[in-house]
């Protein structure tokens, strides 16, 4: 155990009474735990996995205002979203990108009464989108953002133009309108950076991954999974931050009989290295409809292509995987919109899924099931707060819709407003990131391979790293031409509340979602994890099983594909 969870556990032995406890830590739960720190609260968050380990973990990497939603009649969901995400361009700029995004449009007319219809009750599938209706939406996209634009206005190409800028785009397609959103490179990391910058600004309160608190004729008990330690918490609120789980937490925690209050709808995504589709994307998005109405996604990612997803009611949320059926309707929907390209399953170095906390909905097409938010308040000796939907973009002022009704409850006022608030590596963010990374560069004997993996993983905190990195001499790779310094690694696991190899490889590292991870780096990664930790080599091989299991379950990963790109890698070193 580290001596920083040792500290927080001793912390909370010695005052176990807390302003208000968070439980969940997921994006919703860091971003409220940091509201109600920021106010002067002493705030406990509570997370029975890692953090941003379901749901937060699997998004589809979009920071946007949610076009379709439009469509669906939700403006004020889309005004929300918009500022949400042209905060988050400023606030987070080192992991926040533009995304321009390209829109493939076969017909003028079609889908126009789509919203009107969606008005007067209809729960079915739209029809398919025409220029017209996509025209629309995109001006009130434009004219939203009007007064403080953070990126262009959209245009429209005609079908030579269209040909010109991507020849491989489906033939079906008349016309191409382009529009620009953003993309996020590291969302686990920026969880990270939130409980961080938590950490330093407001130490007395304490966020703790692998943690259990359940209900006692007393009040509260928190279980440490890492000691198997327990203690009486005394909250004066709770937040039930807990996304699909939610309804399983409130009838555990507060009432059996509170009802639900949120469903859910899987997606899934895939990862894949396919140099064809990367270029006919030429650095946009194609954001497009499938046949049965359900609108995809595919854009460059990280070396890779990102491509999805399916949209798929679950009842009863659990850990789940991209099965066969979604892989085969993601592929089957690239080739609607890239016909000429072959993109095989062997391109699939990457998979994942996770649930979507929606409202609970009676809607029968799941893209109409509304993606906004609300806070409900239950009472009870303890007042109970229920985070109720959401999603990535607007977690800030989902965050800070619940931290008001908690202030309200403490009669608490509220000090800081973290509508402009950067967050971690976007603070000091310098103007001139050429200059910057130059410096860098030559400060530090930095490759550019190397500077560009520091910026986009740390922001402004990359000269810290590098310098941090220095500090006990020569450091080298992980291995097998990875950008991660052994070093660095180590760092991670000091000061990144790394308790498992898995939140190492999927949450602090992006070497699983880019295909990088293999055997050899398990087997390395298992290795400082061990030394850092100070875990027995059956605790180091038990980590390492159940990573490499972890990785085929739920992930794509087969433990042959882990030996293989281990195995390619000595051939280029041969």
């Amino acid at each position: 155990m580290s001596n920083a969870r040792q500290k927080s556990l001793a912390d909370i032995n010695e005052n176990s009474g807390f302003d208000a406890v968070v439980i969940g830590g997921g994006v919703n739960g860091i971003g409220v735990y940091r509201d109600l720190s920021l106010q002067g609260l002493r705030v406990l968050l509570v997370e029975r996995n890692d953090f941003a380990s379901g749901c937060s973990a699997a998004p589809s990497r979009m920071i946007h205002g949610g076009l379709r939603y439009l469509e669906n009649g939700e403006f004020d969901l889309v005004k929300e979203s918009l500022r949400e995400r042209d905060a988050l361009l400023c606030n987070a700029p080192h992991m926040v990108k533009p995304l321009p995004t390209v829109i493939p449009v076969t017909s003028l007319f079609s889908g126009i009464f789509n919203s009107a219809a969606s008005f007067f009750g209809w729960q079915g599938q739209p029809s398919s989108r025409g220029a017209l209706p996509i025209k629309l939406g995109l001006s009130l996209y434009d004219w939203v953002t009007r007064k403080n634009r953070a990126l262009p206005c959209h245009s429209f190409q005609g079908t030579a133009e269209t040909r010109t800028r991507w020849p491989a785009l489906t033939r079906e397609a008349r016309y191409s309108a382009v529009y620009y959103d953003a993309w996020i490179s590291h969302p686990e990391r920026l969880c990270i950076e939130m409980i961080s910058d938590v950490a330093k600004a407001v130490p007395q309160s304490i966020a703790l991954n692998y943690a259990e608190i359940v209900k006692t004729e007393q009040g509260y008990e928190l279980t440490c999974q890492r000691s198997g330690q327990r203690f009486d918490i005394q909250p004066r609120t709770v937040v039930h931050a807990t996304g699909a789980w939610l309804n399983q937490s409130v009838t555990e925690l507060v009432d059996e009989k509170a009802g639900r209050m949120v469903g859910g709808t899987k997606g899934s995504h895939l990862i894949i290295d396919n140099a064809a589709l990367a270029r006919a994307l030429d650095g946009h998005m194609a954001y497009f409809e499938n046949a049965d109405g359900r609108v995809c996604i595919v854009f460059p990612y990280q070396g890779k292509v990102l491509a999805g997803s399916t949209d798929i009611r679950v009842e009863t949320p659990c850990k789940v995987r991209c099965e066969e059926d979604e892989l085969i309707y993601i592929l089957e929907s690239l080739r609607q919109v890239f016909p000429d390209i072959d993109v095989a399953r062997e391109d699939v170095v990457f998979s994942f899924s996770g649930i979507r906390p929606l409202p609970e909905s009676t809607q029968e097409f799941t893209g109409r099931i509304s993606r906004g938010h609300d806070v409900k308040r239950l009472p009870g000796d303890v007042p109970q707060f229920c985070m109720i939907g959401g999603k990535w973009t607007t977690f800030r002022a989902f965050a800070e819709q619940a931290a008001d009704m908690v202030l309200q409850e403490l009669q608490k006022p509220r000090r800081v407003d973290t509508m402009t608030l950067p967050i971690g590596g976007g603070k000091d963010w310098p103007e001139n990131v050429e200059a910057y990374a130059e410096n860098l560069k030559a400060s530090h004997a930095a490759g550019e391979g190397r500077v560009d993996h520091l910026l986009s993983h740390y922001g402004s905190g990359a000269e810290q790293m590098q310098r941090a990195c220095a500090e006990g001499g020569a450091d080298v790779s992980i291995g097998e031409g990875a950008l991660y310094s052994q070093a660095e690694v180590r760092w991670l696991i000091r000061n990144e509340r790394v308790q498992t190899l898995s939140d190492l490889v999927f949450r602090r590292t992006s070497l699983a979602i880019t295909g990088a991870i293999s055997s050899g780096l398990i087997h390395a990664l298992a290795l400082l994890l061990a030394e850092e930790l100070n875990l027995s080599q059956t605790e180091v091989a038990e980590q390492e099983r159940h990573l490499i299991e972890e990785l085929s379950d739920f992930y794509g990963v087969t433990p042959e594909m882990l030996a293989e790109r281990t195995k390619e890698w000595s051939k280029k070193c041969a």
